[in-house]
């Protein structure tokens, strides 16, 4: 895997590069080769920025891509510490940065940084989708929104050295890959969904019907290796199980591709997944998923990524794994880079 030490350049998800001339005291970015920025760092006993020139580029985009440089190269770094001789009204607007009790002085926030949704949501809602409460499968819970089609979610992993990204899962590409990862023995061990290219289209038909259920395909480099069910589980099977919120979001994951196992691989997809779910609606406050409780490494990897076993307890078909993460912790312990 890349060193984050070494990282020179950051890929965005509209397809440009980010490209830092960085020091121990200074940082030049520049977007295509158009220089944005050039600032004046201090990283004792916490990271201080102070702006020395911007070039001809919107403040609230610089300094969106200084932050972006900033966390991606240091996971650890919690917060930056900016001084500004004017007051960056876009940036506060957005929750970029705050303001501090010292005058000229604002911060950026980790925990802040990654819950805005652009750039990384490829279809982000203009404004959150109104809350009206309906009754379905004997079931009350929040009418949703209807369900997004194609790319979703796109991220430059800068550990991996490439893109991870998400997008619904499309009946007519995919069945046949679909097929295959299911009659897999690995994969039938815990899904239990072997079966024939026909049985495995009503399957997804069913899916594509259900508006409780999202189908989603995810890819490295944009080469498939992994299909998602993203559920609200209001109106899951879960919901008896636990106190559940009316934006609680739920998983059911799939590794096809045997060349992308292993714990960095899920490292990377499962944070995005998280990620994607915490932004696609900012009402929702925890993320589920009930593994097998006997799928010891699934589990451990969730552990891994800031997920906590609630409980275990008895589906018909299986006992399983009650699974999961907060928002609050998943931000607050973000390590996205």
């Amino acid at each position: 895997m890349p060193n984050l030490n070494d990282l020179t350049a950051l890929a965005l998800p509209n397809g440009s590069r980010l490209v830092a001339d960085e020091t121990q005291s200074r940082l030049h970015l520049s977007l295509e080769g158009q220089s944005l920025i050039e600032l004046r760092l201090t990283r004792e006993p916490d990271v201080q920025v102070q702006v020395e020139k911007r070039f001809d580029t919107p403040e609230s985009q610089a300094l969106w891509a200084t932050c972006y440089w900033l966390f991606a190269r240091d996971p650890a770094c919690q917060h930056l510490t900016f001084q500004l001789q004017q007051s960056p009204a876009d940036a506060l607007a957005s929750g970029l940065l705050i303001p501090t009790d010292t005058a000229g002085q604002y911060r950026c926030e980790r925990t802040l940084f990654w819950q805005l949704p652009q750039p990384w949501l490829s279809q982000a809602q203009a404004d959150t989708f109104p809350q009206q409460m309906v009754i379905s499968g004997g079931k009350r819970h929040p009418l949703r929104p209807l369900k997004p089609r194609g790319e979703v979610y796109r991220r430059f992993d800068a550990r991996l050295g490439g893109w991870i990204s998400l997008r619904t899962l499309d009946i007519d590409l995919d069945l046949g890959r679909f097929n295959r990862w299911q009659n897999s023995p690995r994969v039938a061990s815990f899904w239990q969904e072997e079966g024939s290219l026909e049985q495995h289209r009503e399957y997804l038909s069913k899916l594509e019907a259900d508006p409780h259920t999202l189908t989603l395909i995810g890819c490295f480099d944009d080469q498939p290796f992994a299909y998602f069910e993203a559920y609200w589980a209001k109106e899951d099977r879960i919901a008896p199980f636990y106190d559940t919120g009316d934006y609680d979001r739920g998983i059911h994951m799939l590794v096809g591709e045997e060349n992308h196992r292993g714990p960095h691989k899920v490292a990377s997809w499962l944070s995005a997944l998280t990620h994607y779910l915490f932004l696609d609606d900012p009402r929702t406050q925890r993320v589920v998923a009930e593994p097998r409780a006997d799928n010891g490494k699934m589990i451990k990897y969730m552990q891994d990524q800031g997920y906590h076993c609630e409980k275990e307890f008895d589906f018909p078909h299986k006992r399983a794994a009650l699974m999961m993460l907060g928002r609050e912790r998943f931000f607050d312990r973000c390590k996205l880079a």
